[in-house]
């Protein structure tokens, strides 16, 4: 065929539907460039609200918190950059993790922990917000 190269393993529907040995595709390329572009201004706005907390009183820290414009920009934050870095995570162990067991199990202890992050923050700004 013209344009192939002749050591090429991959079969003609194969190229077609660009998948590669994860058959995958480029899903999870995507979702981590989108979640990085959307992790600038929640980063940034959470800087700006942590600078803001300083100094302040637990009552005051709270309160701003417990603000519903504010909680949102904190859970978009925590469930963004909770999402990048699982999906980071995972291309990393499945690049570099070469034993089928280790890399199950590595996949497995990934996925809780940005799971069990994300819950455990969400819940405290949740808790904050309605006062509970």
């Amino acid at each position: 065929m013209i344009g192939e190269r002749p050591n090429e393993m991959r079969t003609p529907m194969r190229r077609v539907r660009g998948l590669g040995a994860a058959h995958a595709g480029t899903k999870d390329f995507w979702h981590q460039r989108v979640t990085a572009v959307a992790g600038i201004p929640l980063t940034i706005a959470a800087i700006i609200i942590v600078v803001a907390l300083m100094g302040r009183s637990h009552a005051a820290v709270v309160q701003i918190l417990g603000s519903p414009i504010v909680a949102i920009i904190m859970l978009l934050f925590i469930i963004n950059t909770a999402y990048h870095m699982w999906i980071g995570m995972q291309e990393i162990i499945l690049d570099y993790v070469h034993e089928d067991k280790f890399k199950l199990a590595t996949l497995m202890a990934n996925t809780f922990f940005c799971f069990a992050v994300a819950f455990v923050s969400a819940f405290a700004i949740l808790k904050l917000s309605f006062g509970v």
